[in-house]
């Protein structure tokens, strides 16, 4: 018997998955999606009152927007489709209404005659982003419960206020900012437990076993 034939009844030592090298993006696209959502709801709810409510527009360029994009860029490197997604589509989002707003609402909502066409051109914003958010909440069911927690809440945001602009109703609008604030602090929550559990230390906060088990690698024939 040869050494190559005594090689052979050796098993194969398990070789290691590879790891991507960068640490997982999404607590930090989270952070940014909820901060700035956070101060553009309160807003929206009214409790902006002692200020000018623009506190959310630089915020939308630097955190929710560029550093959520960077975040989605990321999840590309992890292969992360959904992650990559989402993070990257709502950086574009904020960036997208922070210029808006600079390059046109501003300039509508200075003329009284123009401020209804800023509401209708929110809508229709809105209604976009709303039909994007139906399949990634549909999706998010198959990531765990706080992200998909995510999504509801922003779902229902979305629908209050494009409802909301498109009918010229204040109240409503406001209504949404209530929803929106709920959104930012189920996004934080998740944020949160991402940082936590990624550290693998003492605290590990509960995020939820996903309501739809993502199916399975198919077969190569």
């Amino acid at each position: 018997m040869s050494v190559n034939d005594d090689l052979q009844d050796v098993p194969a030592a398990p070789v290691a998955a590879p790891l991507s090298g960068i640490a997982d993006p999404a607590p930090l696209g989270l952070a940014a999606f909820a901060l700035t959502t956070f101060l553009l709801s309160a807003f929206n709810a009214g409790w902006m009152t002692s200020g000018s409510g623009l506190a959310w527009l630089g915020y939308a360029f630097a955190y929710g927007g560029l550093c959520q994009l960077l975040a989605g860029m990321w999840e590309f490197r992890n292969r992360n489709v959904f992650g990559a997604t989402a993070f990257s589509s709502y950086g574009g989002f904020w960036i997208g209404l922070g210029l808006y707003f600079v390059l046109v609402g501003s300039n509508l909502l200075a003329h009284p005659l123009l401020a209804g066409q800023f509401s209708k051109d929110v809508g229709w914003i809105l209604l976009a982003f709303a039909i994007f958010n139906t399949y990634m909440l549909l999706w998010s069911t198959q990531v765990n419960a706080a992200v998909f927690g995510v999504f509801l809440t922003l779902e229902l945001t979305e629908i209050i206020l494009f409802i909301g602009n498109f009918a010229g109703s204040s109240g409503t609008v406001k209504f949404g900012g209530y929803v929106g604030v709920l959104t930012a602090l189920v996004a934080w929550y998740a944020s949160a437990a991402g940082v936590a559990n990624g550290m693998g230390g003492r605290f590990q906060v509960p995020v939820g076993r996903p309501l739809m088990a993502a199916a399975g690698p198919r077969e190569v024939r």
